[in-house]
């Protein structure tokens, strides 16, 4: 830079040059260190290109790239700029290689029987559901003599079965089981994936009741918690039933399944989700309350208030509360992140450092990268992470506002600063997690402010810690007096959460998210969130283009189902679907959440709905996104069918090769066969022809997409003809709340 002013022309040019090179010094100075904050986003960038990859890379290319960006960086020197270039490169190489390495160490998905089995294994877990029990088996066999599974299986019990069972115990059982089913359309939410990483091999539900062969007993450390789990849970349910006992049970083990579907929804459309993941809320009060406790008692003992130091010893107590609190509720990603930044404010405490920091934050999301780097496409994670950074720059950017408002610390102060603190809180977090909820789900919340400034106290000051005595007062079988109370503090936040999320406008359905979209609002976050000077400024145009987004993409006119017993069409702000028995409703409203057109409208046959849009005769409709625009030949009758020379695509539930009677060329097909050999479908009407998108070409040929089937001869039986979404089919597991 100095040689760059020396060749500067004198006068005017020479004193901008100056100018530029005071600028540009005042701005190293005051992003001094913030650069290393970058190095776990790199991170998380290479191992987000190695999910988006179509094609399963070399094994050895993270590594080699690891291995040469470090090298680079040894070697360049006293060169800030290149070596920073290189650092760079190396984080992202890191978390590249991260990935590589976990899907390698993942053991390959089981080839399932697609006819019921009489299985047994071993019962690694035990979940309560609003009706019945989940199973998780390990080492299940399939048959008498078969190999076990590498895998584990979930298996719903039957309603009505009451065998016996805890972690460790051997069973056997009659079921179906299935593979994890595959994307509701192309870029949906992959439970394969997640299956595959969570080394889950299939879901199916029992045919019968279970036998327990015998009690095996809990062997290791992970058994024994997981049965202490189990039985802290049965003793919750016992003493408080229902909503109030699911809630309790998820606040204490980390269980979640057991929360009714209507409770769930209130709690995700009220902004209060993160109050049913167990998260740094929690392990916030935990510690905190654990902390106080601990001082308090070291206090009134004059020994160790004189001698002692109280507040380190506290902070030990707190930490090792913390993890046990960890453990006990199942030891998920959000978890792990705060868990991760406790062990670093207590290792701040005890050096007199600032306890809270971004420098945390990126040490514990280097190392849940490190450690599961398959989360980085999760909800949890991302929310996570989003809404803690902008909680710590955000304090950090507020705090002489907040020191102005707390004054001389009068009582009305200090209470006016709380419920300022409540509400930035809730503003900062909710705002930026906001735009990763309506990637996932396709709304925001517009009552989360309100909503939490009333049941984040609740839950603090109220639900938590007696929940905490009643954990102390179980061993001694006392654990009702302070259940009780808790469960009241529970029907307080459940009754905020039912009442916002009935508000008029509570949710806000908003256009889906394109991928390209998210990594710059995820960029601009960081750019805003991350940097110190007004540099930080140039992220909000980063996060506005993201937002903007989905004015630039159009949508597919057409979604087609994995098992094409779902078709539905966009058209005219509506969307329309024909149904075939055995639909899966989570398909359904996978399919009105991605287009946020509200619900859909069946198709009825041998009737005319939206006129512009759709024309069914007593065998096929015709169907147009857009008015004279080309149309798609619906087959929804069993003979065959004429105007398929009117439309560029022709779409089936069933097997509809040589059903045109007109002479070909016939439109493209898509029908049953079409999707078990490619999965979903998206659809573009163009002037030029239909526009395809397979979900197998979306997700490329990865070690978590099964293989194309090959083609069999085999008989098909025919399906009934279209009708209502089946509101008993069987739907994957909810995504894990932020």
């Amino acid at each position: 830079m100095r040689g760059i002013a020396l060749a500067l022309p004198a006068g005017e040019d020479t004193r901008a040059g100056e100018r530029v090179l005071a600028l540009w010094h005042a701005l190293l100075a005051a992003e001094r260190g913030r650069f290393a904050l970058w190095l776990p986003v790199f991170m998380g960038a290479g191992d987000a290109l190695y999910f988006t990859l179509r094609a399963e890379p070399p094994g050895w290319l993270g590594a080699a790239g690891f291995a040469a960006a470090f090298a680079a960086w040894l070697l360049l020197g006293a060169r800030p700029i290149a070596r920073a270039a290189a650092a760079a490169l190396a984080a992202a190489a890191l978390g590249f290689a991260a990935a590589e390495l976990a899907a390698a160490r993942a053991p390959a998905l089981p080839d399932l029987p697609t006819h019921a089995v009489t299985l047994t294994g071993t019962v690694v877990a035990v979940e309560p559901l609003p009706a019945g029990r989940r199973v998780t088996i390990g080492g299940a066999q399939l048959s008498e003599g078969a190999p076990a599974l590498a895998r584990s299986l979930r298996i719903r019990l039957r309603t009505e079965d009451e065998t016996a069972l805890a972690t460790g115990d051997r069973l056997r059982l009659r079921a179906m089981v299935r593979p994890p089913p595959p994307p509701a359309f192309p870029g949906a939410w992959d439970l394969q994936r997640d299956a595959y990483f969570g080394r889950i091999g299939g879901y199916g539900y029992a045919l019968g009741p279970a036998e327990r062969l015998s009690s095996g007993g809990t062997e290791g450390w992970t058994s024994r918690v997981q049965a202490l789990r189990e039985a802290i849970a049965a003793r919750v349910v016992a003493v408080l039933p229902n909503a109030r006992g699911a809630i309790a049970t998820t606040l204490l083990t980390g269980f979640t399944a057991g929360i009714a579907p209507a409770d769930r929804a209130a709690f995700r459309d009220s902004g209060l989700a993160h109050l049913l993941a167990i998260a740094g809320l929690h392990i916030g009060i935990v510690m905190g309350l654990l902390m106080g406790a601990t001082r308090l008692a070291l206090a009134a003992w004059e020994h160790a208030a004189l001698r002692w130091p109280t507040k380190p010893i506290a902070a030990l107590v707190a930490l090792a509360g913390g993890g046990f609190y960890m453990v006990l509720t199942g030891m998920h990603v959000p978890i792990l992140r705060s868990f991760a930044m406790a062990s670093l404010f207590t290792l701040a405490l005890l050096a007199g450092r600032r306890a809270v920091s971004l420098r945390g934050l990126a040490l514990a999301m280097a190392t849940v990268l490190l450690v599961e780097p398959a989360e980085i496409t999760g909800v949890s994670f991302q929310m996570s992470f989003s809404a803690v950074l902008a909680l710590i720059a955000g304090y950090e950017r507020m705090r002489p506002v907040l020191t102005r408002l707390y004054g001389s610390g009068h009582p009305a102060r200090r209470f006016l600063l709380h419920l300022a603190g409540l509400a930035l809180t809730s503003l900062l977090a909710g705002s930026a997690s906001a735009p990763f909820a309506a990637y996932h789900f396709g709304q925001v919340q517009l009552y989360f402010i309100l909503a939490n400034m009333i049941a984040v106290p609740l839950t603090a000051l109220w639900v938590m810690p007696a929940g905490m005595v009643a954990l102390a007062l179980m061993p001694i079988g006392l654990e009702r007096l302070a259940l009780v109370p808790m469960g009241w503090g529970v029907e307080a936040v459940l009754f905020v959460a039912r009442t916002v999320s009935a508000l008029p406008a509570a949710t806000l359905k908003v256009p889906h998210l394109p991928l390209t979209g998210l990594c710059l609002l995820a960029l601009g976050m960081a750019w805003v969130g991350l940097w110190r000077s007004r540099l930080r400024l140039a992220g909000l145009p980063l996060i506005l283009a993201g937002l903007a987004t989905p004015l630039l993409v159009r949508p597919p006119d057409i979604l087609v189902s994995a098992d094409a017993r779902l078709i539905a069409l966009r058209a005219s702000g509506a969307v329309y679907v024909a149904a075939a028995p055995g639909a899966a409703r989570f398909t359904l409203e996978s399919f009105e959440q991605f287009w946020a057109a509200g619900r859909a409208r069946p198709i009825s046959v041998g009737a005319s709905e939206a006129p512009d849009a759709i024309r069914c005769g007593t065998e096929s409709c015709l169907l147009r996104a857009r008015p004279g625009g080309p149309a798609a030949l619906l087959v929804t009758g069993e003979g065959q069918v004429e105007g398929c020379d009117d439309a560029v695509v022709m779409l089936s539930a069933e097997r509809a090769r040589g059903r045109c009677l007109d002479p070909p060329p016939w439109p493209r097909l898509i029908d049953r066969i079409t999707v078990w050999r490619q999965g979903a479908q998206a659809i573009w009407l163009d002037p030029a022809g239909a526009r395809v998108l397979t979900d197998r070409a979306w997700r490329g040929t990865r070690p978590w997409v099964p293989p194309e089937p090959a083609w069999r001869r085999r008989a098909y039986p025919p399906r009934r003809p279209f009708g209502a979404v089946s509101s008993d089919a069987a739907a994957p597991p909810a995504a894990p709340a932020p």
